[in-house]
């Protein structure tokens, strides 16, 4: 059977002044393919082999090509959009006729627009024809060769207000930053750098875009620090305050807050008010030394 959206070996069959007919070998049925003249490789005669990518034409015909495309079937990649027509986008995908990517396999908050990369899957649709979709997530592999607290590079393609933010690691593992973990707000089709926090039993990833908990102490401590310098010495909110508050205000959760507060008290760098936490003597003369290094 001549698989659409596959790379095959097919045999020449006959030549014809529009090209030659391929079709399988030893098989009975006789279903064929039109290889286009300008593809057939020179010098090639009926019996030979020759190794093709099917899909279908501008009348929706199977045709063959030597050409190989960016993606086959069930690929998933970043393809350029050439035009949006009015069904859909069309993207360069390495052919002659462009890869359709219609509205409804968009998000609706984020359409396609001219000469921008976005991350696809091949798909055949209801009308046996090959198009691209944004929603990849089927057709992402489970298992990842990485493991937690190793960094990973990813591609955001769907957004969800009740688990997260999903993304394809390496545009081909499937992975999830969980609601919890988001620090601010990620756009669909950013590419971002993150760390494994959790490897699910079915292969899934859980990421974190924050550092582990040891490390990022340190990293939220200095940013605590230059938000109380810039403040005058003095934050106007304690670790008592609502977690909203504390995450808009330093994009940290309240234990991280808790935990950097914390470790810049045991420093005595800072200390803890009713109204605020205030920088103290050592606080102040380590803020000059690090603009001393800076400068």
């Amino acid at each position: 059977m001549i698989k659409l959206g596959e790379t095959q070996t097919l045999v020449i069959e006959k030549d014809t002044e529009h090209g030659c007919y391929l079709k399988e070998r030893n098989q009975e049925t006789e279903e064929h393919i039109l290889l286009p003249k300008s593809q057939v490789p020179e010098g090639a005669a009926p019996g030979d082999e020759v190794t093709v990518f099917v899909y279908k034409d501008s009348e929706d015909r199977m045709i063959a090509t030597c050409r190989t495309p960016k993606l086959k079937l069930h690929e998933v990649g970043f393809l350029t959009v050439a035009q949006v027509g009015r069904i859909g986008a069309f993207l360069d995908w390495g052919l002659d006729k462009d890869l359709l990517l219609p509205f409804h396999e968009q998000p609706r908050d984020a359409r396609v627009k001219e000469g921008q990369e976005c991350l696809v899957a091949v798909y055949i649709d209801k009308s046996d024809r090959l198009c691209a979709t944004m929603n990849v997530y089927p057709y992402l592999e489970k298992e990842s060769p990485y493991k937690m607290d190793d960094r990973v590079t990813g591609t955001v393609y769907e957004t969800s207000e009740n688990f997260g933010i999903f993304v394809a690691v390496d545009n081909r593992y499937s992975a999830l930053i969980p609601r919890k973990e988001l620090v601010r707000d990620l756009r669909i089709g950013e590419v971002i750098s993150a760390r494994v926090t959790k490897v699910l039993d079915d292969g899934k990833l859980n990421l974190s875009l924050r550092e582990r908990a040891f490390d990022q102490m340190g990293t939220d401590g200095e940013r605590l620090m230059r938000m109380i310098k810039n403040g005058d010495g003095k934050l106007p909110f304690t670790d008592k305050a609502e977690p909203e508050l504390i995450r808009s205000r330093t994009q940290m959760s309240k234990n991280e807050f808790k935990r950097a507060v914390g470790h810049l008290m045991k420093q005595g760098l800072v200390e803890i008010k009713e109204d605020g936490i205030y920088m103290t003597e050592a606080g102040i003369e380590a803020g000059k030394e690090a603009d001393d290094r800076q400068a």
